[in-house]
């Protein structure tokens, strides 16, 4: 068993995860607490003490909506965990469902909680349209209007700018301190790196052919089915394109650099719907419950870098957990780097192994063990499955667990990329 920087051992005994569910036209089937709802009532039905016997229960969400404001408690609320267990929501980007594991786990290490539901969820369709600037002094002018000639005058003032609508999640998904979307952040790597676009695309295929031989596989079986209000079941990832090829993604143009950029939707992770929640449990928990034991959490990293890199986050965290942890990389047995973008981890691996990289921008003489992709995102990832912004984090870690589960083999390490610049890592060992 590797030493722990946590104080006491963090257990992680189990996980579920719904479908993630590609957005499409308007609002999908689930809110964003449905969704965590979903996931989280079949993962605790199969434990042997009650909802109320939970400490905590800590979610990530970007954005939540008005109507679900600290999800984690209405989610907590919904479950049966009664008035007495407490919630929270917490929210670092891409990273919020990491960060809520995070969270449980520095809360289990020190005493404080020893049964902690944790995790992400994101209903990303239902990002909201917002009104502009304009429009909200017109409508500010018009509730104080009170004579019919004042709200005469108000209306005569309207202008088609007043209609100009705000797409949060594109608003969302753009760095506000460098001008650039997530997108544009994602070309500047290509070109820094020479990734090619035949490249990314055969990433992405990959990606797709890897998340369609799990599935036939039975290695998704952390996703619980969910109903919509329609009675209609969803019971897989619903992106997959197990038919693409690189010769069908070489028609699709470019996004974010037209005419001349590399990033196309075939490339890019999904738009998604999606939730994952892991029970995380002290040693005490455990022993008190008779609780068997998917994996531990031995570490966790967050790291900085320069927002207009951002994708090269789990370099950072990845380089600080393994130099704290005493390692190369060659005892790693298996890796999840969350696929914001195929050039992204293209980028993530390139820079791994560059010592020009390492030793200019971490200050790391000998760069570490080139990673194998044969080792790295076995079952897919966000390219074919989605990346519902708050939920991924937890994601990438239940599925690793899996895998580490599945091959029997004993340590890895989940990592993704964070808008804004940061990077967030896990060193995670299976079972106790």
């Amino acid at each position: 068993m590797t030493e722990s920087t946590y104080a006491k051992p963090v257990f992680i005994v189990d996980g579920s995860r719904t479908p993630f569910l590609k957005a499409r036209s308007g609002p999908g089937p689930f809110r964003a607490s449905d969704l965590a709802v979903a996931a989280s009532r079949p993962l605790l039905a199969r434990q042997p003490f009650l909802p109320e016997q939970l400490d905590e229960v800590i979610l990530g969400c970007v954005s939540s909506g008005p109507d679900e404001a600290n999800i984690a408690r209405i989610v907590a609320l919904r479950l049966g965990c009664g008035d007495l267990v407490p919630a929270w929501t917490v929210q670092r980007n891409c990273a919020s469902g990491m960060q809520a594991l995070d969270n449980a786990a520095q809360d289990i290490a020190s005493g404080r909680s020893h049964l902690v539901l944790a995790g992400g969820t994101e209903a990303m369709s239902h990002h909201p349209v917002l009104l502009n600037n304009r429009m909200v002094t017109w409508l500010a002018h018009w509730n104080r209007a009170r004579s019919f000639v004042d709200k005469g005058r108000q209306l005569a003032a309207l202008r088609p700018h007043h209609f100009q609508l705000i797409i949060a999640l594109l608003r969302g998904l753009t760095d506000p301190v460098v001008g650039l979307s997530m997108g544009q952040t994602a070309e500047k790597l290509a070109w820094r790196f020479n990734i090619s676009r035949q490249e990314m695309d055969s990433f992405a295929v990959t990606s797709h052919q890897r998340l369609d031989q799990a599935g036939k596989e039975g290695r998704l079986d952390e996703i619980e089915p969910i109903y919509d209000s329609k009675g209609k079941l969803y019971e897989k990832d619903d992106g997959i394109r197990p038919d693409s090829s690189v010769e069908k993604l070489a028609g699709l143009k470019p996004v974010f650099d037209r005419p001349v950029g590399k990033v196309t939707a075939g490339n890019s992770a999904q738009v998604t719907d999606g939730a994952t929640v892991l029970l995380l449990a002290s040693e005490q928990a455990v022993k008190q419950h008779n609780l068997s034991v998917l994996g531990r959490l031995v570490d966790t990293q967050w790291s900085a870098l320069d927002p207009s890199q951002m994708g090269l986050g789990p370099v950072h965290a990845m380089a600080r957990l393994l130099q704290r942890n005493g390692g190369d990389g060659s005892n790693i047995d298996y890796w999840e780097i969350n696929e914001a973008f195929a050039t992204q981890v293209l980028a993530c691996l390139e820079a791994w192994k560059d010592a020009d990289y390492m030793q200019q921008e971490l200050g790391i003489d000998t760069p570490f063990v080139p990673i194998p992709q044969e080792r790295l995102n076995v079952d897919g990832g966000a390219v074919s499955l989605g990346h519902p912004v708050g939920a991924s984090g937890a994601r990438i870690v239940l599925h690793l667990l899996k895998t580490l589960q599945h091959n029997s083999a004993k340590r890895g390490i989940a990592s993704l990329c964070i808008g804004g610049g940061q990077g967030g890592a896990m060193l995670l060992e299976a079972g106790s």
